[in-house]
């Protein structure tokens, strides 16, 4: 039914128990001991230096990013130069085009005025000839040295009159 225990069966595991946890205390305090003694160990060798070597490589470091800074600000600044040629090519380039498109326009109206005009002289030589053919076919023997002489005539005057104008121009 109801075991009782007596006192000592129980002081027994008491004391049972209370001798292992104090051993586990023991061995976790040795070892606490060895790796904290071996952490001060290798400080006292090692530790003076850890800490110049860490100074330099910080150093280091820093002067690697100030020439990458550097880098990056003289490619930029020829970047920038670079796309300010090209913007000044460019602007150039349009200028010329504009002054080329102003030519093509002066001389297509050139063209057009010309052909204007030989319209006009075409059409003063159709007059002339159908003013010719409309004379009378018919004249005088005598009257066809003198006309032939005027006619010789007025060839040279309008020769001479066409070389005027040419010399003038050119």
């Amino acid at each position: 039914m109801i075991d009782v225990m007596s006192d000592d069966q129980g002081n027994h595991r008491i004391a049972r128990i209370g001798r292992q946890p104090i051993a586990l205390a023991a061995v976790v305090l040795v070892l606490m001991l060895t790796g904290a003694g071996s952490i001060a160990l290798w400080r006292a060798t090692a530790g003076s230096s850890t800490e110049p070597d860490r100074v330099i490589s910080a150093r280091q470091i820093q002067l690697r990013a100030a020439e990458a800074s550097e880098q990056l600000v003289e490619r930029t600044k020829a970047l920038a130069l670079s796309q300010q040629e090209s913007i000044d090519q460019l602007q150039a380039l349009q200028d010329q085009v504009q002054g080329v498109k102003r030519l093509l326009a002066a001389q297509q109206n050139d063209a057009k005025r010309l052909s204007d005009q030989i319209g006009a002289v075409a059409g003063a030589i159709d007059s002339l000839r159908q003013s010719f053919a409309a004379a009378p076919a018919t004249e005088s023997s005598s009257d066809q040295p003198k006309a032939k002489h005027a006619t010789n005539r007025a060839k040279h005057a309008t020769r001479g009159t066409q070389h005027r104008r040419a010399k003038s121009r050119g």
